[in-house]
């Protein structure tokens, strides 16, 4: 979903508009000033709970932990975390592949997998959700965590995980949210926009990329919208679950 009307062209950068050939050209900017403290400042801005939000999400994955073959694309994976923990969770022929729109981030994660030993059993490619450089119906799962609200066009990523995807297979992904208690949202909101910049000043040097995240956090669908775009998209037996009340969800749909 690209926040615009028929006639214009441009779309949101948080809570900037840009021209929306220009947008990717940002993001991809944003994850290169971040990709070296990006799992630090993950720890940061949440607290570590990141880390139980995508434990969650390989619980719903429930890879096989037999001999039987599975493949997962992990798209927007960047530094590697829910590749190498599906790896870690699933039987030896359980493999993924790892798909990023930057180079900077796909560096780092190769250097991790590389370090846990893993490479046999992970691959990283470079690519862009909205036209995955895979054939039709070649992959068992699809995740991507933290990692839609940067695509441009969101139908356009939902449709190309519909198109590679087999029969059966399994759509996930893990996203920031719309907080659904009271008190909470303000404390996230003052977390957010008061906080997050700071640690990203004082950590990693750079108040401003970390200022968009928390903004692109705020512009993407709720649950329900976004439950309704993977609809749209094809997918059925759709549902999310909302996490630490509804800052992040996981969202699920099956290609039946």
């Amino acid at each position: 979903m690209s926040d615009q009307s028929p006639s214009d062209t441009s779309t949101s950068f948080g809570y900037r508009r840009v021209d929306e050939g220009e947008r990717q050209g940002l993001v991809n900017r944003v994850f290169a000033n971040v990709a070296e403290r990006y799992d630090l400042m993950n720890d940061l801005m949440s607290g570590g709970l990141h880390r139980l939000w995508k434990r969650d999400l390989i619980g719903a994955l429930n890879p096989p932990r037999g001999q039987q073959p599975f493949r997962l694309l992990d798209v927007a994976g960047g530094t590697g975390d829910i590749s190498m923990r599906y790896a870690r969770a699933s039987g030896p022929n359980a493999t993924a592949v790892l798909c990023d729109i930057s180079p900077e981030m796909i560096a780092v994660g190769q250097r991790r997998v590389e370090e846990a030993g893993l490479s046999g059993r992970i691959s990283l490619v470079e690519g862009n959700a909205e036209t995955l450089p895979f054939p039709d119906k070649s992959f068992d799962a699809y995740t991507i965590a933290f990692g839609i609200r940067n695509v441009t066009h969101i139908d356009k990523a939902l449709a190309e995980a519909f198109r590679v995807l087999k029969i059966g297979g399994h759509f996930l992904c893990l996203e920031f949210s719309h907080a659904q208690v009271p008190i909470l949202d303000r404390i996230y909101d003052f977390h957010s926009f008061e906080v997050i910049p700071r640690l990203g000043q004082a950590v990693a040097g750079d108040a401003e990329s970390y200022r968009y995240l928390v903004e692109s956090i705020r512009k993407f669908p709720d649950q329900e919208r976004f439950a309704q775009m993977v609809r749209d998209a094809g997918f059925a037996r759709v549902s999310y679950k909302n996490l630490t009340g509804g800052i992040a969800a996981i969202h699920s749909g099956w290609k039946i």
